[in-house]
């Protein structure tokens, strides 16, 4: 413990520059893969017929190791951050897009059918009916990707795209533990940090009428069998 404080003094700015480096690659691939999945699950949610191919399609990108998607980005955008958020954010659109789908999916038929009967426009029920009930299950689907995308991270050392995990390669090759430590710690308790803040934001956004415990295990509930049915 001691080697490891004497470290961290030694090493507190660059601790601190990389960790200014990992929260930006996290947050602009999270931010880029909600801009783009959270609109076409909303669109996908209109147009069922095409769902199916496209989430099945989207869904292939899980399947590359997350080494190799790094490695593909090279010869399409070179090296840096560039191309690590490019790949972050690809890594980012299924959960996102797949909650959006189900969530809004997964509202109650007859509150759909009761907002028509007030005349409600089609965007009107999205936006006062549909997506206020769907948000708990698309900030579930934020978080993940929030999570995913911060561990991720420390892979974009590979590409020269900087973050935490620069520190942690440089421990290794070192057979360093305590300079693996300087960059583990600050990873883990971002992903701890980002989840405790998601989970409020989640309460701050969610209706006092969708607040109570019944409702919130009735619509996850409801959507975990619409995503078992995909």
């Amino acid at each position: 413990m001691h080697q490891l404080w004497t470290t961290f003094q030694a090493s507190w700015e660059v601790i601190l520059e990389k960790t200014q480096e990992h929260i930006y690659l996290s947050l602009v691939s999270v931010v880029l893969a909600c801009l783009i999945a959270i609109p076409l699950g909303i669109y996908l949610s209109a147009h069922r017929r095409l769902a199916n191919s496209v989430i099945t399609t989207v869904s292939v990108i899980q399947t590359i190791p997350s080494l190799a998607l790094f490695g593909f980005m090279i010869p399409l955008l070179g090296i840096g951050p560039k191309p690590a958020i490019f790949a972050l954010t690809l890594y980012a659109l299924m959960p996102i897009l797949q909650n959006t789908y189900v969530g809004i999916n997964g509202v109650n038929p007859a509150l759909i059918e009761a907002g028509k009967g007030l005349g409600m426009t089609r965007w009107q029920l999205l936006w006062i009916v549909q997506l206020p009930i769907a948000r708990v299950v698309i900030m579930a689907g934020v978080r993940l990707v929030a999570v995913q995308t911060i561990s991720m991270a420390t892979i974009a050392t590979y590409i020269a795209a900087g973050g935490l995990g620069d520190i942690i390669t440089n421990g290794m090759s070192m057979m360093d533990t305590p300079t693996i430590m300087l960059g583990a710690i600050p990873v883990s308790l971002l992903v701890i940090l980002i989840n405790i803040l998601l989970l409020q934001l989640n309460r701050w956004l969610t209706p006092k009428g969708l607040s109570d415990k019944k409702t919130t295990v009735s619509i996850n509930t409801h959507a975990k069998k619409r995503r078992a049915a995909l």
